[in-house]
């Protein structure tokens, strides 16, 4: 593995013993066996789902320390409770980071998660009943982007795009397709962003599309936001009028929110001050629709844990790691083809891959049990034109974020997918997945993760 990446996981990722859960054990041991199973998986097993990673021992320490005690309704230096001025400068120091870290000129650091940074998104952009284009969820997309089971999808109309069935886009996202549907059906905004789509967007034919239609553009970037701080993949920032993320992910920092701008300024809403009639910038309506507009009060210790990542991932050595989780994703992609799997686009550009099992004779229920049996996570996923439940799907999802953090590069990443074959092919043999648990096991011991623990 690269040395910057070494020095990296030898900083952060080997917790010692003053990060012993000391107290934990007496207090209340239940939990404290549960905590220890849950380590032992994640330091055993392979964590292949796209959407997981390994925070460092300064993001969890942060993410359970005292400011978990302090309420901080509002922004700093305008708060609805006293004893703010620590927090205050916790939450100056995260905003301060996330906006170097993203060349952006507003952040808003507080959504407690994904969903309550798109919501916040909705509620400032769009009215109950307002249509909105978005890629399709069975296609890759995200559930807050229209699934008839979600507010996004409840309170507003949705209308998708998608890829395309075969042809030389076959699995892509097609913009000509793109600027039909949304002439057609003439969205308030679009969207995009997905959960399973491994490949890169363009975000200027996409801005193209949303002024030809007079429509707001958002990107969702909560799989893919350490891939774009990091300068691997297109930045969004320069087209979108409001980008939303996770924090985990290819962030990896803690679970939680983010809402950013590129460049602020006035909004065209008719949105003024009630007392001057100052037209409000833009950094402001999405300020309020995060507080008082969807939750209350922050979550002053994750803030804090998200304040540490953005400041890991401002080092030279995040670069790095993002980089060698792309070119992991794609050396398994090619592992995968040379096997004769069918990989949904026919490649990747980021960190994930889409395999379609159906030429392999097994469900994504299915292979998930077996691999999960021979202890390789991932998850079931639906894939394009699926003929499947989505309680029993035709794919698996495969990321390489978490692994990568670890330290596994492409030889590893080569082995594994020789590995998920045999439990592939030999889904119900007990031998099969026993050799392939004992050779995980093997394997993960040459890369630890977490002692604290176990110790």
């Amino acid at each position: 593995m690269n040395l910057v990446l070494d020095r990296f996981r030898n900083r952060h990722f080997f917790p010692t013993a003053d990060f012993i859960m000391a107290h934990l054990p007496e207090a209340d041991p239940i939990i404290f066996d549960l905590l220890k199973q849950e380590a032992d998986r994640q330091n055993d097993g392979l964590e292949l789902i796209a959407s997981e990673n390994f925070v460092s021992r300064a993001v969890m320490q942060a993410a359970g320390s005292t400011l978990t005690n302090k309420y901080a309704e509002g922004l700093p230096g305008k708060r609805y409770y006293g004893g703010c001025q620590v927090v205050d400068q916790v939450e100056d120091i995260a905003r301060d980071r996330a906006k170097e870290l993203f060349g952006c000129d507003w952040v808003n650091v507080q959504p407690h998660s994904g969903a309550n940074a798109n919501a916040s998104v909705y509620l400032t952009l769009m009215r109950p009943g307002d249509t909105f284009l978005g890629l399709d969820l069975a296609h890759g997309g995200h559930l807050t982007h229209g699934s008839p089971v979600n507010f996004s999808g409840i309170l507003y109309k949705a209308e998708y795009y998608g890829v395309d069935r075969e042809g030389l886009l076959a699995g892509r996202i097609d913009m000509n397709k793109v600027r039909e549907k949304a002439l057609s059906v003439r969205p308030r905004m679009i969207s995009i962003g997905a959960s399973a789509y491994s490949r890169d967007f363009d975000y200027a034919a996409f801005r193209e599309i949303a002024d030809e239609v007079g429509a707001f553009l958002w990107m969702d970037m909560a799989h893919t936001a350490g891939l774009i701080a990091a300068g691997v993949l297109n930045n969004p920032m320069p087209h979108c009028h409001i980008v939303s993320t996770t924090t985990h992910k290819t962030l990896r920092g803690p679970r939680a929110g983010l809402l950013l701008i590129g460049k602020d300024g006035e909004n065209t809403l008719g949105k003024v001050a009630p007392k001057s009639g100052r037209v409000k910038n833009w950094s402001e309506l999405f300020d309020s629709s995060v507080f008082p507009g969807m939750q209350g009060g922050p979550l002053m210790h994750i803030i804090a844990a998200k304040a540490i990542a953005f400041g890991e991932a401002l080092q030279d050595d995040f670069a790095t790691y993002a980089q060698q989780v792309v070119t992991n994703a794609s050396v398994m992609t090619e592992a995968f083809l040379e096997r004769g799997y069918e990989v949904v686009s026919g490649g990747t550009d980021n960190h994930l891959a889409l395999i379609d099992l159906r030429n392999k004779g097994i469900t994504g229920k299915d292979a998930e049990a077996a691999l999960q049996a021979a202890d390789i996570t991932v998850n079931k996923n639906m894939v394009p034109y699926d003929d499947q439940s989505p309680f029993v799907t035709s794919g698996i999802r495969v990321g390489t974020p978490a692994m990568t953090t670890r330290g596994l590069g492409p030889d590893e990443f080569r082995q594994i997918v020789a590995l998920i074959d045999q439990v592939v092919t030999n889904p119900t043999d007990e031998t099969v997945l026993g050799n392939v648990r004992s050779a995980i096991h093997e394997m993960t011991a040459r890369f630890p993760l977490y002692d604290f623990v176990t110790a």
